[in-house]
């Protein structure tokens, strides 16, 4: 399997998780069955990738005036927005997808902290007794 499929299919199985925490930890979140799930994961990546860097850009002063939460308010608005799209998913109102996406980005933190190669220790350096001059 190539290495960056294989990425993309884990990043899609730890938002699929996040999703899925989401609509069982916070009220007024809910899917029908895993094809829902499937394809809000599908839906939110894809608004990630294209729709999040355009709203970031527009929003750069209040995301910088807010100190980054601005962030959260995109991620909540992209997460309602998908409850709108996707027929079996529901997101009741703003506060609950405010609380379905910090959710899901503690999740996508948590799991990124695990899931992450271990890193090579690093050498250490040789010592010589000699003086070089």
């Amino acid at each position: 399997m190539n290495h960056s499929f294989g990425n993309l299919l884990v990043r899609w199985g730890v938002l699929a998780l996040g999703v899925a925490l989401a609509a069982h930890i916070v009220r007024g979140i809910s899917y029908d069955d895993f094809t829902t799930l499937v394809v809000v994961v599908l839906l939110l990546s894809f608004f990630n990738l294209f729709l999040k860097p355009l709203l970031v850009l527009f929003t750069l002063p209040f995301i910088v005036l807010t100190m980054g939460l601005g962030l959260i308010v995109i991620n909540a608005l992209l997460f309602l927005f998908v409850g709108w799209l996707v027929k079996g998913f529901q997101v009741d109102g703003f506060w609950s997808a405010l609380g379905g996406a910090c959710v899901v980005s503690v999740t996508n933190f948590v799991m990124s902290r695990v899931l992450r190669a271990p890193t090579q220790p690093r050498p250490t350096p040789k010592r010589d007794d000699v003086i070089d001059i």
